[in-house]
């Protein structure tokens, strides 16, 4: 087997009209297609990073909350690459999104940063 790259994340959203605002408006991320699924009472929204990867966002009626704190086993957290976390930060904060305090990793010494998408998914700020 020869992975080449990660192609796409898939999130379950309890709000879509809050969370499609937030991973188009707030993230700044392209919208690639998006569908109604009548027979899944569902949203599909397909969303670009500019290196290609994608996310998925899905609504479902009435889905189950997700542990997040304390955390459970399974997919952590989702990591976006930022030239500058502390930029970043910034603008989250106009959008009213609140990140942890900036630290830096003490194995590689970049800097990084937390915070969540409106559903709580833990979302990371790493800078290149």
């Amino acid at each position: 087997m020869n992975l080449l790259r990660t192609h796409h994340v898939a999130i379950i959203c309890s709000d879509y009209a809050r969370s499609k605002h937030f991973y188009t408006a707030v993230l700044g991320l392209e919208t690639i297609a998006e569908v109604y699924r009548a027979g899944r009472d569902s949203y599909k929204l397909d969303l670009r990073l500019p290196d290609g990867t994608q996310i998925e966002l899905f609504s479902f009626p009435s889905p189950p909350a997700r542990p997040s704190y304390p955390e459970a086993c399974g997919l952590r957290h989702l990591a976006f690459e930022v030239a500058d976390v502390g930029a970043a930060v910034e603008d989250l904060a106009r959008n009213g999104v609140i990140a942890e305090p900036v630290r830096v990793d003490e194995y590689t010494g970049k800097r990084f940063t937390f915070f969540a998408d409106p559903d709580g998914l833990p979302l990371e700020l790493y800078e290149r």
